[in-house]
């Protein structure tokens, strides 16, 4: 017969509403003893001969009431049919109130209202008017049998015309009551749904929220005008950006034009196709390059309607530093297998024709034009055996010997010696910027020289008309040092930083290109990472990483030191390039 709100509440909140139901049942009809002894006596002063026993009698029923209503809390937990029979004994005793202190002139009928009142807390609104019924039902019942003296009558003798006139009056009242308490009930009722859709809806809202944070992927979603508003976590990692910077933002901010390759993508999906990949270099905050692959979709509403775009993207620099890598290894693993060989058997004829060369000399005179001739070809051949020992040392290094070394005391004597290099002029600014206390890595102390040595020489040949040259070093977490070579030199194209650790490249200086290879191999042998950011026109910044403890890497056998020696930028190789602004790391 009545509904219960209960599918609105927790199970512990039913109880307790419940608990609550009872007790100020309880309190009120407690209250209500007094107020009636009150009135009765006419004044504060109570006094036992007006003391209300029908009022008293009600109370100890309840009293009792209350004792069932908690035992049964205990023993059951459907609260549904509790709930009704609560109500409906409530209706019996106040009916039975109303009997007993006057019938129709009772002045208990109002508890009928409070009653009606108090359901729709309880009840739904069709539940809540059948309760107004009952009450109507029993309040007439009441009256008609006590009219008709089937039921003798407590109150005073009234007219049949007084009789119809009081049923009348509260009748109306009551089903006025129990309509705005149906009512109350109702928007209760819609409260209770609207909390109940408010609490899903963030909860699917969460659950959305923590599903794309955990997308390894990067994701974002446009609307339909190409601004960006969501930017999950994936997409941070990735491009640098956060996500409170690009929301609102331009879709072509972060990846440029992609007009045509949305219109690509929404023909693919009408005609059924696959979704095309494209590819494209994003630049990161600090400049640098990153590959990505991306992919765009249609982003629908419920209603099947288009509101924007889905993009998702991986980084995919690791991947194409890795094809990079390969494609160098296949094309100078040859060379340096051919070339390692041919080295050795340039140098027995390269040796014979110095020897020979010498004693000609020796029989010219000092001052003839062929002697001239020939310390031309023996400066020559000495050039040419020092290109074939480089090439030789960056095919074939020697193994390090591996020791405690002070990376402050290499980068000192590194300096010093630089100050009395030829290539240093006045107008060269050195400087080094170095703890006050040591700093030990373990390392070959010959080889750490020559990278600074080789590093620092190339600062000062960018420098030809001087400039400042500082190297600072410094110790970083996950105990590792970093050392960085910091010129206001001409700086570096991107393309010359692209060949920057290959042997044979093109170098400004003259040489033959391979010692920043044999650099590069060194780091890698002692486990360390080089960083190279370069800005024409404006200088260059190298910082080379090392660990403070180290495990000698030793070549399984020429073959494969060769092919891997060949292949610079295995580590981390793939080229960060800027139109302004060159950058490569390894």
């Amino acid at each position: 017969m009545f509904s219960l709100n209960e599918k609105y509440l927790s199970a512990n909140a039913k109880q307790m509403t419940v608990q609550t139901l009872i007790l100020g049942r309880l309190v009120v009809i407690f209250l209500l003893l007094v107020i009636t002894w009150i009135w009765y006596s006419g004044r504060l002063t109570l006094s036992i001969n007006n003391f209300p026993q029908s009022v008293f009698v009600g109370f100890v029923v309840s009293v009792g009431l209350t004792i069932v209503y908690f035992l049964l809390l205990r023993l059951s937990k459907h609260l549904r049919w509790q709930i009704r029979m609560q109500f409906a004994l409530d209706a019996l005793l106040i009916t039975w109130l109303v009997w007993r202190t006057g019938d129709l002139s009772s002045p208990f009928i109002v508890l009928y209202i409070v009653l009606i009142s108090v359901s729709s807390v309880f009840l739904k609104p069709v539940s809540t008017m059948v309760m107004a019924l009952v009450c109507i039902g029993l309040f007439m019942s009441l009256v008609i049998l006590t009219a008709a003296g089937t039921v003798v009558s407590t109150g005073a003798a009234l007219t049949p015309a007084k009789i119809v006139q009081g049923i009348s009056f509260n009748v109306v009242a009551f089903l006025v009551v129990g309509l705005l308490a149906a009512r109350l009930s109702d928007r209760r009722s819609s409260g209770f749904e609207l909390q109940e859709a408010t609490k899903n809806l963030a909860n699917l809202r969460a659950l959305h929220e923590r599903i794309i944070e955990s997308i390894r992927s990067g994701l974002i979603t446009t609307d339909l005008e190409g601004n960006i508003y969501t930017f999950n976590a994936a997409a941070t990692e990735i491009t640098g950006y956060r996500a409170e910077e690009m929301e609102g933002q331009k879709i072509e901010s972060l990846f440029g034009d992609i007009g045509l390759k949305i219109q690509q993508s929404l023909g693919a999906v009408d005609d059924g196709d696959q979704l095309p990949r494209f590819e494209a270099n994003l630049l990161t905050p600090d400049g640098f390059a990153v590959r990505i692959g991306y992919s765009i979709s249609q982003l629908f509403s419920e209603d099947n309607e288009a509101t924007g775009l889905i993009i998702t993207f991986q980084d995919l620099t690791e991947i194409r530093s890795m094809e990079e890598s390969v494609r160098r290894k296949e094309r100078l693993a040859a060379v340096g297998r051919v070339g390692a060989g041919l080295a050795h058997e340039i140098r027995n004829p390269l040796g014979a024709m110095r020897g020979a060369i010498q004693v000609l000399e020796s029989n010219m005179p000092a001052e003839s034009i062929h002697a001239d001739l020939m310390g031309i070809i023996l400066r020559e051949s000495d050039r040419l055996n020092s290109i074939i020992t480089n090439f030789l040392s960056y095919a074939r290094p020697k193994v390090g010997k591996f020791a405690e070394v002070d990376t402050c005391e290499a980068i000192r004597d590194t300096i010093k010696l630089l100050r009395h290099s030829p290539d240093v002029k006045d107008s060269h600014q050195l400087e080094g910027l170095l703890p006050p206390q040591p700093v030990f890595i373990s390392a070959d102390a010959t080889q750490l020289k020559q990278i600074f040595w080789n590093l620092a020489r190339n600062a000062i040949q960018a420098m030809p008309h001087g400039g400042n040259l500082s190297i600072k070093l410094e110790p970083i977490s996950n105990n590792r040092i970093r050392i960085v070579f910091e010129d206001t030199g001409n700086g570096m194209s991107p393309e010359a930083v692209e060949q920057l650790f290959e042997p044979f490249s093109s170098s400004t200086s003259g040489g033959t290109g391979l010692g920043l290879s044999i650099v590069y191999q060194i780091i890698r042998d002692h486990n360390g990472t080089i960083n190279v950011r370069s800005i024409e026109g404006e200088g260059s910044v190298i910082t080379v990483e090392l660990p403070s403890e180290n495990r000698r890497i030793t070549p399984v056998n020429e073959a494969e030191n060769i092919e891997d020696s060949v292949a610079p930028n295995r580590l981390k190789g793939f080229l960060k390039v800027k139109k302004e602004e060159s950058k490569v790391s390894s």
